[in-house]
């Protein structure tokens, strides 16, 4: 009997494969957006922040006045997304 079954599902792999694969797919997919967080918070956009820098009266008065960059965190932490940062 199983020889028979395997023949069959041999020769009609791919009618049964794509169906499996919809359902399986279509169950994830489900699955992901409910065990999943969708808050994304609010950042400004990069053309926002620097409309804003230039517009800065303080930095267009005194151009040569210019604050040197110190990086505080590590390569690694600078780029998390939110989900990932630590809750403060």
């Amino acid at each position: 009997m199983w020889p028979v079954i395997m023949a069959l599902l041999r020769r009609n792999a791919v009618y049964i494969t794509l169906p499996v694969a919809a359902v399986v797919g279509f169950i994830g997919y489900n699955l992901e957006n409910l065990m999943s967080d969708k808050y994304t918070p609010y950042s400004p956009s990069i053309q926002e922040v620097r409309s804003q820098r230039q517009t800065d009266e303080s930095l267009i008065e005194n151009a040569g006045n210019v604050e040197k960059l110190h990086l505080t965190s590590s390569v690694l932490e600078r780029n998390l997304s939110p989900s990932l940062q630590p809750k403060a």
